[in-house]
């Protein structure tokens, strides 16, 4: 049987305990491609596209930034972290699509992996909402981690 982080020996879950890890400086680059489609893109003006809800990729990484710091509410066994900094950019990759990068770094005694991964998700969910009455076409898709950095092991994905 396959050992589980999260299940205590009852098999019931559990909070991992992490009171004994080393506190190190932790990173997690997360990425995103959004289609968009020509259509909403054509929208686009002055480094940024507006719709009537107003400027869309700002609205969108405030609120990629806001995910990164409610992560622990969202998915039961993360622990709450105390975030050093949250860098969200958006990249025009053709006429129909997007790529969205979330970086995280703390200080802490475990990863930001899911904060990373949530920021870029919340990010695309900003956009979509907000561009959905010009067009319900677009496609959230390949959200990965990219890098992690401290801990145990580093990872590089790309």
């Amino acid at each position: 049987m396959s050992y589980f982080t999260h299940i205590n020996k009852d098999n019931n879950p559990k909070m991992v305990d992490v009171s004994e890890k080393k506190i190190t400086k932790r990173t997690a680059i997360a990425k995103a491609t959004l289609f968009l489609g020509k259509e909403i893109l054509s929208h686009f003006t002055n480094d940024e596209l507006i719709t009537k809800k107003g400027p869309v990729f700002q609205t969108a990484i405030i609120a990629g930034i806001q995910g990164v710091k409610k992560t622990s509410e969202l998915i039961p066994m993360c622990h709450p972290l105390l975030i050093n900094g949250v860098d969200i950019d958006i990249k025009i990759v053709d006429s129909e699509t997007i790529e969205v990068f979330c970086k995280v770094i703390i200080e802490g005694k475990t990863g930001v992996e899911m904060e990373a991964l949530t920021g870029v998700n919340i990010t695309c969910l900003t956009i979509y909402d907000m561009c959905k009455s010009i067009s319900q076409e677009m496609v959230i898709k390949e959200v990965r981690l990219l890098e992690k950095t401290g801990g145990k092991s580093d990872i590089k994905n790309g």
